[in-house]
């Protein structure tokens, strides 16, 4: 084997040979070679005709070959002395059935290891025209990029096969039977406002949620991330562009704690000896929570990609079918910020629209779930439909559920009874899911000083309540009654 040239000519004869002997049975073994993992011209044009010989009739034979090599239009460049005495020369070769799986395999490897050379030549390429000016971050996104996404693409693809649809079928319906769930995806801990968006938060899908600023949408993130984190035990990346590890760590400690913020901040919970026994508690469960956090202020969307794309390799990882294993990436939140592609004269709505583009294309090539902020516009003050947004119909469009976070009118809070929450929670677009009634939302409270957020009842679900009590008949369906709130905010 030339090492140097990364081939090994022994082997891609001794896979020819194989095929040539022992026709589909080999062929089922080692169906992942295709003619590029071969690096001599002629065998790749030798193999193709192999492969459609064995496609047309299931076996090879010499006239099968030569027929395949007149399909596919190289029947002069094959039919000659020396390429005919070598075609001959394969079904003579001596080659065990079960040797052929190490043989592909190594030819396998090979082109893998031709495809990085390729990726690290471009690589330099790049690197060539830097000039030192450049964060060190882009740099090394010029190299990190491609090189994943090569190994990535060999990773996740060496098992794909196309399959009819109703095979395993069967299998799938047992495994729903046994294995029944009110959630399709990883529950974000708000069980009203999952069923609402088609049962949690899925694979290859991005959740949008927009808000004004302060109305708690951070906190609203953290709840979810502290739910899929600390009660599944799912990793979750917490990419903020606005907030410190440091105002996470005192939100966190409040809510694992139910010791004020501001006296975690401030430090005067050690003045306490039951606070500080709290809060050294709640940093212990801390420190054994998949809860990944990076700021990504001041980042441009490329590294922002890359940064998500290295903690799904070194935090999650693949199972043995290549599938990312369950995890959440909590994007806080979608705004302007710099880009390739992106030019000074792009308006607001088209920065946000080639966002959102290549995030969505990045939760379906890495099989994620997400859930994203945007800002909601004045507009979303007082109205709650999709144009509430810059960029709207590009959002709508990829992302799988849209919703509306805001806080309520005062003629809510007074219909709704202020413990029932001052904020609400409106599922625009659900595509998976059934939504809630027009007019209908899920009432969110909010207790800010402990850092924590609760889901109440549906709009429809509290005065439902409230006709139960005040004209004594019952409902048929069962309503869920809340205990006594205070402190809120």
């Amino acid at each position: 084997m030339k090492k140097e040239n990364l081939q090994d000519t022994a082997a891609e004869r001794a896979v020819m040979s194989a095929l040539c002997q022992y026709g589909l049975d080999a062929y089922l073994e080692i169906d992942f070679i295709e003619s590029s993992h071969f690096t001599h011209e002629m065998n790749q044009l030798i193999f193709s005709c192999i492969n459609k010989s064995i496609a047309d009739t299931s076996k090879v034979e010499l006239s099968s070959i030569l027929s395949a090599a007149n399909d596919l239009g190289v029947y002069d460049q094959i039919n000659n002395r020396d390429e005919i005495g070598f075609i001959r020369s394969l079904f003579n070769f001596p080659i065990l059935k079960e040797n052929t799986a190490t043989h592909a395999a190594k030819l396998a490897k090979l082109k893998l290891a031709r495809d990085l050379k390729k990726t690290l030549k471009a690589c330099e390429k790049e690197l060539n025209s830097v000039t030192g000016e450049e964060d060190i971050i882009d740099l090394i996104s010029k190299v990190e990029e491609p090189i994943l996404d090569t190994t990535g693409d060999i990773y996740q693809n060496s098992s794909k096969k196309t399959e009819l649809l109703g095979e395993g079928v069967d299998e799938y319906v047992e495994y729903l039977a046994e294995n029944v769930s009110d959630f399709a995806g990883i529950p974000s801990g708000f069980s009203r406002f999952d069923m609402a968006i088609g049962g949690g938060l899925r694979r290859k899908c991005v959740d949008l949620v927009a808000a004004r600023p302060k109305v708690g949408k951070s906190m609203f993130g953290d709840a979810v991330a502290m739910h899929v984190a600390g009660n599944l035990n799912i990793p979750v990346l917490v990419l903020d562009t606005e907030m410190s590890k440091e105002d996470h760590y005192n939100r966190i400690l409040a809510s694992l704690s139910g010791v004020e913020i501001n006296k975690i901040a401030t430090g005067k919970f050690s003045e306490n000896e039951i606070d500080k026994e709290k809060v050294a508690d709640a940093a212990a469960k801390m420190q054994n929570i998949p809860y990944h956090y990076i700021s990504i202020a001041g980042q441009s969307f490329e590294n922002v990609l890359s940064l998500m794309r290295k903690w799904i390799y070194q935090h999650v990882g693949f199972d043995e079918n290549g599938v990312t294993k369950d995890c959440l990436i909590v994007y806080d939140y979608l705004k302007l910020m710099g880009s390739e592609g992106i030019t000074a004269s792009m308006q607001e709505y088209q920065v946000l629209g080639f966002q959102i583009t290549k995030l969505h294309n990045f939760m379906v090539k890495y099989d994620a779930a997400c859930l994203s902020f945007v800002q909601l516009n004045r507009d979303g003050i007082t109205k709650e439909s999709t144009d509430v947004v810059s960029g709207s119909d590009r959002l709508i469009w990829l992302c799988t559920s849209f919703s509306i976070f805001k806080m309520k009118s005062d003629e809510e809070i007074a219909e709704d009874n202020i413990e029932n929450g001052n904020r609400k929670l409106v599922p625009v677009v659900a595509r998976h899911g059934e939504g809630l009634d027009d007019g209908d939302y899920v009432s969110m409270k909010m207790f800010g000083k402990y850092g924590r957020i609760e889901e109440g009842m549906t709009r429809n679900q509290i005065h439902q309540q409230a006709r139960v009590r005040n004209e004594g008949f019952e409902l048929d369906e069962e309503i869920d009654e809340e205990s006594d709130i205070t402190n809120l905010q």
